[in-house]
């Protein structure tokens, strides 16, 4: 591979997200084109050593995050209206782009729905889907009570794709509370994971930017973590701070509350660098984890 290879920009795009399906995908739209305009290739801003460009939009873009919402704003992949959408919108912006998450309907008629996440070349194809594998049931006395299985269902496959050197794992929201997932992404030779997710006032403050850094230091990687902008009017209100993480846990870039697109360009020499220092992937003890019994 070229040394260019080795770089990709990337943007993070913290949407305001409302009740109406084609002002939301407007927006998203509208926005991209302002990041390419303002920080793509052809910008006074491009300061890459490689020509392409990853724009990443928030968990449940095209619609308000909550279950009694996902029904409706349900759509199939990839002939929906939002996925057509997406699609013309990154041909024409000549774009690699991770669609955040949208309400899926499994076919058309289908009661069958998943929080699904889309990926899209400068070509404008799909060159893949993540389901989201971790539904959100949680339960906080008095303060938040959640349960995406009362209309979801779960994804069962991982999602890579490669962007020259960059080999790029998804999930979604709750999953990146699971380490084993992100570690089936680093055994798969992942150095950038990403998580569109949507963590409420709760837990956002808390573990939001905490878990972030936790899978980048778990795995020696980059992680993206890309969240809806704050609405306090809304149903339910995400934390935002969508930001990018190093593969040393630093936080490179916070997009902090309001709608806001912030953007870093990375270089993945820097995985392979903390990998040879601190060389945890050959040092883990299969031998021992697989073979312990843990009694309480």
């Amino acid at each position: 591979m070229s040394e260019e290879s080795k770089y990709l920009r990337v943007a993070l795009l913290q949407l305001k997200v409302g009740k109406n399906k084609e002002e939301n995908v407007s927006r998203a739209i509208e926005k991209l084109r302002s990041a390419v305009a303002e920080h793509g290739p052809n910008s006074s801003t491009w300061t890459s050593k490689n020509k392409n460009f990853l724009c990443i939009l928030p968990e449940c873009f095209n619609s308000p995050y909550g279950v009694k919402y996902f029904n409706e704003y349900a759509e199939t992949i990839p002939d929906g209206y939002t996925s057509r959408e997406i699609s013309k919108a990154a041909k024409e912006l000549g774009i690699y782009l991770i669609a955040g998450s949208i309400p899926e309907r499994e076919a058309e008629g289908s009661s069958t729905l998943y929080n699904t996440s889309t990926i899209w070349s400068p070509d404008g194809e799909m060159i893949g889907k993540y389901r989201k594998m971790h539904l959100f049931d949680i339960d906080i006395p008095g303060q938040i009570r959640f349960q995406e299985s009362e209309t979801l269902s779960p994804g069962n496959s991982l999602t890579t794709f490669a962007i020259d050197e960059a080999k790029i794992g998804l999930g979604i929201c709750y999953d990146i509370r699971f380490e084993e997932l992100a570690r089936l992404y680093r055994n798969d030779g992942c150095n950038f994971l990403v998580y569109p997710g949507a963590f409420n006032m709760t837990t956002g403050p808390l573990h939001w930017t905490l878990l972030g850094r936790a899978r980048a230091s778990d795995t020696q990687s980059f992680v993206a973590t890309v969240s809806p902008a704050r609405d306090e009017a809304s149903d339910y209100v995400a934390y935002g701070h969508s930001s990018l993480i190093d593969p040393w846990a630093h936080v490179l870039v916070d997009a902090e509350a309001p709608e806001a697109t912030v953007v870093k360009d990375l270089d993945f020499s820097e995985c392979e660098k903390v990998r040879a220092q601190i060389p945890i992937s050959r040092q883990r003890r299969e031998d021992i984890y697989r073979t312990t019994k843990v009694t309480f």
